[in-house]
Protein backbone atom coordinates (compact mmCIF):
# COMPACT_ATOMS: atom_id res chain seq x y z
CA UNK A 1 0.00 0.00 0.00
CA UNK A 2 2.82 2.25 0.55
CA UNK A 3 3.66 1.93 -3.10
CA UNK A 4 0.21 3.14 -4.05
CA UNK A 5 0.61 6.18 -1.84
CA UNK A 6 3.94 7.00 -3.45
CA UNK A 7 2.38 6.49 -6.89
CA UNK A 8 -0.49 8.80 -5.97
CA UNK A 9 1.95 11.34 -4.59
CA UNK A 10 4.01 11.19 -7.82
CA UNK A 11 0.85 11.45 -9.98
CA UNK A 12 -0.38 14.40 -7.89
CA UNK A 13 3.02 16.09 -8.12
CA UNK A 14 3.17 15.41 -11.86
CA UNK A 15 -0.36 16.78 -12.34
CA UNK A 16 0.55 19.92 -10.38
CA UNK A 17 3.77 20.33 -12.42
CA UNK A 18 1.85 19.77 -15.66
CA UNK A 19 -0.82 22.25 -14.53
CA UNK A 20 1.87 24.80 -13.63
CA UNK A 21 3.66 24.27 -16.95
CA UNK A 22 0.34 24.47 -18.84
CA UNK A 23 -0.62 27.62 -16.93
CA UNK A 24 2.78 29.16 -17.69
CA UNK A 25 2.50 28.07 -21.36
CA UNK A 26 -1.04 29.49 -21.60
CA UNK A 27 0.23 32.78 -20.12
CA UNK A 28 3.14 32.87 -22.61
CA UNK A 29 0.80 32.01 -25.51
CA UNK A 30 -1.58 34.72 -24.35
CA UNK A 31 1.30 37.20 -24.07
CA UNK A 32 2.71 36.21 -27.51
CA UNK A 33 -0.78 36.36 -29.04
CA UNK A 34 -1.43 39.75 -27.49
CA UNK A 35 1.95 41.06 -28.66
CA UNK A 36 1.41 39.62 -32.15
CA UNK A 37 -2.10 41.13 -32.29
CA UNK A 38 -0.69 44.54 -31.29
CA UNK A 39 2.07 44.27 -33.91
CA UNK A 40 -0.41 43.12 -36.59
CA UNK A 41 -2.71 45.99 -35.63
CA UNK A 42 0.16 48.50 -35.87
CA UNK A 43 1.24 47.07 -39.25
CA UNK A 44 -2.38 47.11 -40.41
CA UNK A 45 -2.73 50.77 -39.39
CA UNK A 46 0.52 51.70 -41.18
CA UNK A 47 -0.63 49.92 -44.36
CA UNK A 48 -4.08 51.48 -44.16
CA UNK A 49 -2.47 54.93 -43.84
CA UNK A 50 -0.04 54.15 -46.66
CA UNK A 51 -2.89 52.85 -48.83
CA UNK A 52 -4.98 55.93 -48.05
CA UNK A 53 -2.02 58.19 -48.93
CA UNK A 54 -1.40 56.26 -52.15
CA UNK A 55 -5.07 56.49 -53.12
CA UNK A 56 -5.07 60.24 -52.39
CA UNK A 57 -1.86 60.67 -54.42
CA UNK A 58 -3.34 58.74 -57.35
CA UNK A 59 -6.58 60.74 -57.09
CA UNK A 60 -4.61 64.00 -57.21
CA UNK A 61 -2.55 62.70 -60.13
CA UNK A 62 -5.65 61.68 -62.07
CA UNK A 63 -7.36 64.97 -61.30
CA UNK A 64 -4.28 66.89 -62.41
CA UNK A 65 -4.03 64.78 -65.55
CA UNK A 66 -7.72 65.36 -66.31
CA UNK A 67 -7.32 69.11 -65.78
CA UNK A 68 -4.31 69.21 -68.11
CA UNK A 69 -6.17 67.21 -70.76
CA UNK A 70 -9.16 69.52 -70.39
CA UNK A 71 -6.93 72.59 -70.82
CA UNK A 72 -5.26 70.99 -73.83
CA UNK A 73 -8.64 70.33 -75.44
CA UNK A 74 -9.85 73.87 -74.71
CA UNK A 75 -6.62 75.38 -76.10
CA UNK A 76 -6.87 73.22 -79.22
CA UNK A 77 -10.46 74.40 -79.76
CA UNK A 78 -9.47 78.03 -79.20
CA UNK A 79 -6.62 77.64 -81.69
CA UNK A 80 -9.03 76.06 -84.17
CA UNK A 81 -11.50 78.93 -83.74
CA UNK A 82 -8.74 81.52 -84.14
CA UNK A 83 -7.43 79.74 -87.26
CA UNK A 84 -10.92 79.71 -88.76
CA UNK A 85 -11.27 83.39 -87.92
CA UNK A 86 -7.97 84.14 -89.68
CA UNK A 87 -8.96 82.15 -92.77
CA UNK A 88 -12.44 83.70 -92.92
CA UNK A 89 -11.05 87.21 -92.49
CA UNK A 90 -8.51 86.63 -95.26
CA UNK A 91 -11.18 85.12 -97.50
CA UNK A 92 -13.43 88.13 -96.83
CA UNK A 93 -10.63 90.55 -97.78
CA UNK A 94 -9.73 88.61 -100.92
CA UNK A 95 -13.35 88.32 -102.07
CA UNK A 96 -14.28 91.99 -101.53
CA UNK A 97 -15.85 93.89 -104.39
CA UNK A 98 -13.71 95.53 -107.08
CA UNK A 99 -14.63 98.98 -105.74
CA UNK A 100 -13.66 98.09 -102.17
CA UNK A 101 -10.36 96.59 -103.25
CA UNK A 102 -9.59 99.53 -105.54
CA UNK A 103 -10.17 101.98 -102.66
CA UNK A 104 -7.97 99.88 -100.35
CA UNK A 105 -5.20 99.57 -102.97
CA UNK A 106 -5.21 103.33 -103.55
CA UNK A 107 -4.85 103.94 -99.80
CA UNK A 108 -1.99 101.44 -99.62
CA UNK A 109 -0.22 103.10 -102.55
CA UNK A 110 -0.74 106.64 -101.21
CA UNK A 111 0.58 105.61 -97.78
CA UNK A 112 3.71 104.09 -99.35
CA UNK A 113 4.48 106.39 -102.31
CA UNK A 114 6.98 108.44 -100.31
CA UNK A 115 9.09 105.30 -99.80
CA UNK A 116 8.92 104.09 -103.41
CA UNK A 117 9.48 106.54 -106.28
CA UNK A 118 8.32 105.75 -109.85
CA UNK A 119 6.21 102.91 -108.60
CA UNK A 120 4.75 99.88 -110.23
CA UNK A 121 2.27 97.46 -108.67
CA UNK A 122 1.99 93.69 -108.69
CA UNK A 123 -1.54 92.28 -108.34
CA UNK A 124 -3.38 89.01 -108.71
CA UNK A 125 -4.23 88.00 -112.28
CA UNK A 126 -7.86 87.91 -111.11
CA UNK A 127 -7.93 91.66 -110.48
CA UNK A 128 -9.78 93.70 -113.12
CA UNK A 129 -7.94 96.96 -112.55
CA UNK A 130 -5.42 98.99 -114.52
CA UNK A 131 -2.31 101.03 -113.69
CA UNK A 132 -4.39 104.14 -114.37
CA UNK A 133 -7.02 103.03 -111.80
CA UNK A 134 -4.28 102.95 -109.18
CA UNK A 135 -2.26 105.95 -110.37
CA UNK A 136 0.99 104.02 -110.88
CA UNK A 137 3.35 103.79 -113.85
CA UNK A 138 2.76 100.09 -114.52
CA UNK A 139 0.78 97.08 -113.35
CA UNK A 140 2.10 93.52 -113.35
CA UNK A 141 -0.18 90.51 -112.98
CA UNK A 142 1.53 88.04 -110.62
CA UNK A 143 0.05 84.57 -110.06
CA UNK A 144 1.73 84.34 -106.64
CA UNK A 145 -0.52 87.12 -105.32
CA UNK A 146 -4.01 86.14 -104.16
CA UNK A 147 -5.17 89.48 -102.78
CA UNK A 148 -3.60 92.84 -102.01
CA UNK A 149 -0.65 94.36 -103.80
CA UNK A 150 3.12 94.54 -103.88
CA UNK A 151 4.39 98.03 -104.53
CA UNK A 152 7.90 98.34 -105.97
CA UNK A 153 10.14 100.86 -107.65
CA UNK A 154 10.76 100.61 -111.39
CA UNK A 155 13.81 98.35 -111.18
CA UNK A 156 12.23 96.12 -108.48
CA UNK A 157 14.99 96.74 -105.94
CA UNK A 158 12.57 98.12 -103.34
CA UNK A 159 9.40 96.20 -102.60
CA UNK A 160 6.64 96.84 -100.12
CA UNK A 161 4.51 93.75 -99.57
CA UNK A 162 0.92 94.78 -98.91
CA UNK A 163 -0.75 91.50 -99.74
CA UNK A 164 -3.77 90.83 -97.55
CA UNK A 165 -2.20 87.65 -96.18
CA UNK A 166 1.01 89.49 -95.23
CA UNK A 167 -0.78 92.42 -93.58
CA UNK A 168 -3.26 90.17 -91.79
CA UNK A 169 -0.45 87.90 -90.54
CA UNK A 170 1.49 90.88 -89.18
CA UNK A 171 -1.58 92.22 -87.40
CA UNK A 172 -2.45 88.72 -86.24
CA UNK A 173 0.99 88.12 -84.74
CA UNK A 174 0.87 91.45 -82.93
CA UNK A 175 -2.75 91.30 -81.73
CA UNK A 176 -3.64 87.60 -81.34
CA UNK A 177 -3.37 87.78 -77.51
CA UNK A 178 -5.80 90.72 -77.36
CA UNK A 179 -8.12 89.00 -79.80
CA UNK A 180 -8.03 85.80 -77.77
CA UNK A 181 -8.80 87.75 -74.60
CA UNK A 182 -11.75 89.45 -76.29
CA UNK A 183 -13.13 86.18 -77.68
CA UNK A 184 -12.47 83.90 -74.73
CA UNK A 185 -12.18 86.23 -71.77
Amino acid sequence: MALDAVKLEIDKSADETVAAIMSKADAEVSEITSSADAEVSAIDERWKKKLKDMIEHLRRQELSSAELESKRIVLAKKKEILSKLFVETLRSLESASKETKLAQYRKMINASKSMVKGSRVRVSPEEKITAGDLGVSSLIKDSKILGGIILENEDGSIRIDMQYATILQAIWNREVKKLSDILFG
